[in-house]
């Protein structure tokens, strides 16, 4: 008799923790092989293009009808974020979440995710789990991978715009990757500011090998004398500050995986630009880009589309700027020299969740963690 049982494995927070969700360094090889992955184009995410970063729910302002969910903040939104991943996950999957600005005045975090995974011949669901800490785990990877690749040999200062989760994982993976890293520069909203302080406290209690944690009160302050520059702001459209390309010292390397502003002209001629997947980034402008009425596009705070209107100017050619997949299967150069300022635009992919679900889940499989649900022994209708 054929074997129709279909179930799935159901990976809480507290299971994902237990199969390693918070290993950094794992993580980090994860995205190496992720990013090699999409360079051979052995990967697939959503739209007619493959490279959408995926679909949104947006919600208006306001609304006439009775009882319709509005924006009332400044993050009411939901995402579907689907991929195929190829090589030995040869999976597919996605990434869902709600994300409500108001969450923190609930004790929640602004976002809420999940992500599941599917085989890829039956359509089957194998797992299903709890993506908070996946997803914050692989967005700090891949500055962490950036770092492997792109910074100078035996980086010390490390300066963190934006004291958020994300640049919190994101230290995880810097001081995994370099353990010449002995100062810490965090620049919050203030030296006040709670997440500033958190950030401060997490990295004395986790990392005594840091000698030197400054809070500080100025961009100037936080990006002087930087090795790795890792900004991960959230901000409101047109809100992202402007980082002084004077306080950028020779072989600095920026990190972006939010939202600010640069000189432009400065970045066209003077840094060395690489990117996730430009691809995306060509579709963001497709889908988000707004003009002013000259027919100039309005700069926007994320540094993947400076490059791919550049691009489209003619003001750079497409192969100037560099792919992280590429860089690391040795296509093409990474860092060539000590004084290379480099400005890498990390935005986040599907890809990299089902890449570091699929490591959990294989984890959590060995080791005997999570809750088996079923969904049918024998399909009624098929």
């Amino acid at each position: 008799m054929k074997d129709t049982k279909v179930e799935l494995l159901f990976l809480s927070e507290d299971d994902m923790v237990k199969a390693g969700v918070l290993d950094a360094k794992k993580c980090v090889d994860t995205m190496e092989e992720v990013m090699s992955l999409l360079s051979k184009k052995d990967y697939i995410m959503g739209g007619p293009s493959r490279n959408q970063h995926g679909l949104m729910l947006f919600f208006p302002e306001k609304s006439d009808i009775e009882g319709f969910p509005t924006l009332e903040s400044r993050d009411r939104r939901f995402m579907a974020m689907p991929a195929y991943l190829g090589g030995r996950f040869h999976m597919a999957g996605q990434k869902w979440y709600g994300s409500n600005g108001e969450n923190a005045k609930k004790g929640l975090p602004r976002s809420i995710l999940t992500v599941s995974l599917n085989d890829v011949d039956t359509g089957a669901p194998v797992a299903y789990m709890s993506g908070n800490l996946l997803s914050a785990m692989r967005t700090g990877a891949m500055p962490g991978l950036a770092a492997r690749y792109l910074a100078k040999k035996n980086p010390k200062v490390v300066s963190l715009i934006g004291p958020g989760v994300v640049n919190r994982t994101c230290i995880m993976a810097y001081l995994a990757e370099f353990p010449t890293i002995n100062t810490v520069k965090i620049k919050g909203s203030s030296s006040k500011s709670r997440t500033a302080i958190e950030m401060k406290e997490f990295i004395e209690e986790k990392y005594p090998q840091v000698k030197t944690i400054t809070i500080c009160e100025t961009y100037e302050e936080a990006l002087t004398d930087a090795d790795i520059i890792s900004e991960a702001l959230s901000c409101l459209k047109n809100q992202w500050p402007t980082l002084d390309k004077n306080y950028i010292k020779p072989g600095a390397l920026i990190i972006s995986s939010g939202s600010m502003m640069l000189d432009l002209d400065w970045v066209e001629k003077n840094t060395t630009k690489v990117v996730d997947n430009i691809g995306m980034y060509e579709e963001y402008v497709n889908d988000f880009q707004e003009y002013d009425e000259f027919g100039s596009p309005i700069p926007t705070g994320c540094p993947g589309m400076w490059f791919a209107n550049m691009i489209s100017d003619g003001k750079i050619k497409k192969d100037d700027v560099r792919h992280m997949g590429d860089i690391v299967r040795g296509i093409v150069p990474g860092r060539t020299s000590d004084d290379e300022i480099i400005l890498t635009c990390l935005g986040g992919m599907p890809i990299e969740d089902v890449g570091w679900g699929y490591e959990c889940y294989q984890s959590a499989i060995k080791q005997g963690i999570g809750t088996k649900l079923k969904i049918w022994d024998t399909p009624l209708m098929a």
